[in-house]
């Protein structure tokens, strides 16, 4: 019931005159029922009736009687107000005050303390009496007071209550290091609603908020520490997890055979084991990463990695152990620091390395339960750090082996015979060769090199070659894929940069250079874009050669945006297309090479002849790996292909699937084959007259596989369509998507192709 409710009215006769809704609600009468009656009569039926209207009445705040003017009548207004205290609201604010384990301080307008509980400060303090009268700021030493004061000035002003602020970092007289506080404010009013303080709690949560702090650091580190399959990185990310929340600087050291990615040794680990200190971050100074070396006997750092059991260590300036690691104990006294945490990285019984946690003056010493919280981070970190050894180990092997695992000799291609030149380097390279097999038969002639010895370049070069191989599959043109690649290789250098300083590939560029030639043996012609490498040489049938004007294009990655010029020559059948890297191109492909004349007059030489001739001939001793490239170009038969030109409109599919099925007929092509062929003939020769752009064109090509292709001058490039059951249209690439083996588009300057393969069901018939 709100305070100084008026609930009756009273004449001079002492009848009810007035009976309103709260003494209709308080005393259960309704207001006919009690306007006219003696109140005296309603206080002894009050007192006689034993139900919940005489509890509800002792229950109710005192009532005060007054009396007031109404008109020419004096009448006594009956009032509830709450100003008496009851007997029991008294015991409550004793208890309170005296028991509470919360620190209460009670706060005038002017938010000083006139009244606080015994246990602030704790129940010895005497001194926290003199608090009394003073600010409410100086009971705690607070780093920014005048923040907490506008928030208590703002509860007084408002009446809004601040609950529950988490206050770091407070220095109280008798406890030890920084406490954590979460304090309250309430507005203390009197009985008409004005402010008249504030009741301010306290409650010290420091141990819950430690306890909190440290299971978030184990979640920090569980999440941010594993990422990267690489030792290095793995400790990286463990400094950064920890280092400000946990300790001012962390060392890790790691054994030198992990790093290598061989097993680590069992423990007690040996007294010289060589550990390399693999991360290293906050305030200590003078410890190179990358370094390696041996543990000195008699430290923490020894006991650890003997037994493997973390430790709690004071430094301190009389301690024996910095005597017997001189060099350490000078970095840690510039520092500052004051104590340590050494936990070892083990995982089943292994000494893998070591983390030593330090924090610093003005940082709270380590404590009990830090250490095990510093274990736990370890035992995450070593099985992190252990992934990422066989990781590393099962990456070097592959590495080493890559070449060998490599396809000794691409495909065989039965429109181009190809008859490779390689001579490896000293220490390996980054030479490599592919011949790939595009639709309409047609193949990709590629040769790339990537500068620089031993794994890292044959690293490089797998992962150049895959990407080719992925490209290509899209039927691009060399120009685009050269440029792609280009990109590749871009993104490659940004992931070296971001390598740490001691790994393998943080000092080696990358630098690689790649040519791309497409031979087409229906037109006869050869699409060759290059990066970096030097012109191709073309040896004709009657034995004439010549350099072909190939732009020899900026280097894969290179700095700019300059583009990969591509260049269409003609090949008649049986001309012997060589390109190489620059060692061999130099010697062999160059006008003035002393190897030139042995490509001069081979034009009916057979091509592993021609190339042990080069072989024998190239008496250089190089120092990298280079590599000469042969092919000898065939034409598909003419009566392997149908050609067809199409009229732009309906009828053209119509006149397609007619020409398709007597061609697959004299081809002698399976019914199904057959089948799928005239459907996907109708299906692309639709979209041409529906989408495309005249002149229309139908290929039909009878190689290895048997190849459809529709030609138009429009460049809307087709894409599968989900259409829904209502759908009358959009099905079709879809359906050529389940029935072709593979599908697709290419661009020419002017218009596209789209085409359609299928394996055939029965071998194709032989050349006559």
């Amino acid at each position: 019931m709100p305070d100084n409710e008026v609930l009756a009215l009273i004449d001079e006769s002492g009848r009810v005159a007035e009976w309103r809704r709260p003494a209709e609600e308080l005393f259960g009468w309704s207001a006919e029922e009690a306007v006219g009656q003696p109140v005296t009569m309603l206080l002894r039926e009050v007192a006689a009736d034993d139900t919940w209207r005489q509890k509800r009445f002792l229950e109710t705040a005192a009532v005060l009687v007054k009396p007031a003017l109404q008109g020419t009548f004096v009448v006594w207004q009956v009032i509830a107000t709450r100003d008496a205290v009851s007997g029991q609201d008294q015991a409550v604010l004793k208890t309170v005050f005296s028991q509470s384990a919360v620190e209460l301080y009670v706060l005038d307008d002017q938010l000083r303390v006139v009244r606080m509980c015994p246990t602030a400060h704790g129940p010895q303090d005497s001194a926290a009496q003199h608090l009394l009268g003073r600010h409410f700021t100086e009971a705690y030493a607070l780093d920014r007071p005048e923040d907490e004061a506008a928030v208590a000035q703002g509860v007084l002003d408002s009446g809004q209550p601040a609950v529950d602020r988490l206050l770091r970092g407070v220095q109280v007289p008798g406890r030890p290091g920084n406490r954590t506080f979460t304090v309250s404010y309430f507005r203390l009013e009197d009985s008409r609603g004005d402010a008249r303080g504030l009741v301010m709690s306290a409650v010290d949560v420091t141990e819950r908020e430690n306890a909190r702090n440290r299971l978030a650091l184990l979640d920090t580190v569980r999440s941010q520490v594993g990422h990267r399959m690489n030792v290095m990185d793995v400790c990286w990310e463990l400094v950064e997890a920890v280092i400000p929340g946990f300790a001012g600087s962390v060392d890790i050291e790691v054994a030198e055979d992990v790093v290598r990615g061989e097993d680590p040794p069992p423990a007690p680990a040996p007294q010289d084991l060589p550990l390399r200190r693999a991360a290293f971050g906050g305030r200590i100074r003078g410890l190179p990463v990358g370094t390696v070396h041996p543990l000195p006997t008699g430290t923490p750092f020894s006991r650890v990695l003997s037994d493997l059991r973390p430790r709690l260590v004071a430094i301190e300036q009389d301690s024996s152990w910095l005597a017997a690691d001189p060099v350490r104990a000078a970095v840690l006294k510039r520092s500052g620091a004051h104590c340590m945490i050494v936990a070892p990285l083990t995982l089943h019984g292994q000494a893998l390395g070591m983390v030593s946690f330090y924090r610093h003056q003005h940082e709270a010493p380590f404590e009990k339960d830090d250490v095990t919280v510093a274990s736990a981070m370890c035992a995450h970190a070593a099985l992190c750090i252990d992934n990422a050894r066989q990781y590393m180990r099962e990456w070097i092997i592959a590495s080493t082996v890559q070449r060998r695992l490599l396809p000794r000799s691409p495909t065989a291609q039965t429109t181009v015979e190809i008859s490779p030149l390689q001579l490896p380097g000293p220490q390996g390279g980054g030479a490599w060769y592919d011949a790939i097999g595009l639709p309409g038969a047609r193949t990709a002639l590629i040769v790339g090199d990537v500068a620089g010895q031993g794994i890292p370049a044959a690293i490089t070069m797998g992962l150049l070659r895959t990407a080719v191989h992925t490209l290509a599959a899209l039927d691009l043109p060399p120009d685009e894929l050269l440029a792609r690649l280009s990109d590749t290789a871009a993104r490659l250098v940004s992931a070296r940069a971001a390598m740490p300083p001691i790994d393998p590939f943080d000092h080696e560029p990358l630098t690689a250079r790649c040519a791309i030639a497409v031979y087409d043996p229906v037109e006869l012609t050869c699409t060759i874009a290059s990066a970096g490498l030097p012109e191709p040489v073309a040896v004709f049938p009657d034995g004439t050669s010549a350099v072909l004007p190939v732009s020899p294009g900026p280097l894969l990655a290179g700095t700019g945006n300059a583009p990969f010029p591509a260049t269409t020559v003609g090949l008649p059948e049986g001309s012997i297309l060589a390109m190489g890297t620059a060692a061999l191109a130099h010697e062999v492909l160059a006008p003035s090479g002393p190897l030139r004349p042995l490509l001069d007059g081979a034009g009916t030489k057979a091509l592993p002849q021609l190339r042990d001739a080069i072989a024998s001939a190239f008496a250089g001793a190089q120092s990298s790996e280079t590599l000469l490239l042969l092919a000898r170009t065939k034409a598909l038969p003419a009566d392997h292909v149908l050609t067809r030109s199409l009229p732009a409109h309906p009828k053209a599919a119509p006149i397609a699937r007619a020409a398709a099925r007597h061609q697959l007929e004299l081809w002698g092509v399976g019914e199904e084959t057959a089948f799928t062929t005239e459907l996907i003939v109708s299906e692309f020769v639709g979209n041409a007259v529906r989408y495309g752009a005249p002149p229309l064109q139908l290929r039909l090509i009878l190689e290895q596989r048997l190849t459809c292709e529709v030609s138009d001058a429009a460049a809307s490039a087709p894409h599968v369509k989900h259409a829904r059951t209502v759908d009358e249209t959009g099905r079709g690439l879809f359906i050529i998507a389940a029935l072709a083996h593979q599908w697709g588009a290419r661009f020419q300057a002017q218009g596209k192709t789209v085409w359609a393969e299928q394996p055939l069901a029965r071998p194709r018939p032989q050349d006559a």
